[in-house]
């Protein structure tokens, strides 16, 4: 497999330019530089299948919405405005959940799409949290599998600490960007790292995306090659992930992580989700 990226960067543009150059290094070889899998004994605590009628909205026992724009306070410039609504997040009646962006005029924003959260439902510190899914693609468009500190109403961000998944440039259909964000380090200068190969595009097939997570440690793992484990002495501030996190599901439209819409960007755009589960370490 081609790797792009084996190095930690504290800025997202920087490790995207270094991925690019990867690109070109690694077209002539392979490389290989993964680490060891560490087995676990891990005990589901959670999960979501999504199971039901194509149509019905996700389950309100587990998730629910964020609604609006990021006047609501999340911010980064997008264009979306999230709802609620079947037609933006609901099952397809073959055992999958599906977010999707759509080009619609809708209470002032161009563009429609769904934010999933447990917060309040569902939270959980350490452990393995896993999604299986099929990202979008499209020059502006930003899915993104992440959790976020439940003490965030307390603490505010980013204090309470942000742990981004997966999260995807549709632009960049073949590249991943697992990251963190803290005080001290995040924004711009978050710690973030890339991962994908030339020859792989994460909206033609689903993947499974998680990270392992333990008092000194968080593993970032692609359907099971773990590529980045951060630890206490690689961050430059606060290590903050000692407290219960959420689960977050979205796919956003603009916004400064991505740039904007092009008329290469076809909608609707859709993220389709297989399942999300939770475990805990056994012992």
């Amino acid at each position: 497999m081609k790797i792009f990226s084996t190095t930690i960067y504290s800025s997202q543009w920087q490790a995207v330019a270094f991925c690019a150059l990867m690109t070109l290094a690694l077209t002539a070889c392979e490389a290989d530089t993964a680490q060891t899998l560490e087995q676990r004994n891990w005990q589901l605590t959670w999960s979501d299948e999504f199971d039901g009628p194509a149509g019905q909205s996700p389950d309100a026992a587990k998730w629910t919405f964020d609604i609006g724009t990021g006047s609501n306070g999340w911010g980064n410039q997008e264009l979306q405005y999230y709802t609620n609504r079947p037609e933006n997040a609901s099952l397809d009646g073959q055992g999958n959940l599906v977010i999707t962006a759509r080009r619609e005029t809708f209470a002032g924003s161009p563009f429609t799409s769904a934010r999933l959260k447990t917060q309040g439902l569902f939270e959980q510190a350490y452990g393995r949290f896993e999604a299986r899914l099929k990202t979008p693609y499209g020059p502006g468009i930003w899915p993104a599998f992440w959790l976020l500190g439940a003490n965030i109403t307390t603490v505010n961000w980013p204090q309470c600490g942000e742990i981004d998944i997966m999260e995807l440039r549709g632009q960049e259909p073949n590249l991943i960007n697992g990251t963190v964000h803290g005080p001290g380090y995040s924004g711009g200068s978050a710690i973030t790292q890339g991962f994908g190969s030339t020859d792989r595009r994460f909206d033609a097939d689903f993947h499974l995306f998680a990270i392992e997570w333990g008092k000194d440690y968080i593993d970032y793992f692609v359907d099971n090659t773990l590529y980045l484990r951060l630890t206490p002495d690689k961050l430059p501030g606060e290590w903050v992930y000692d407290h219960p996190f959420f689960i977050i599901m979205n796919v956003a439209v603009g916004g400064n992580y991505v740039g904007f819409p092009t008329s290469l960007t076809p909608f609707p755009q859709q993220m389709t989700i297989d399942y999300v589960r939770v475990y805990q370490e056994a012992n």
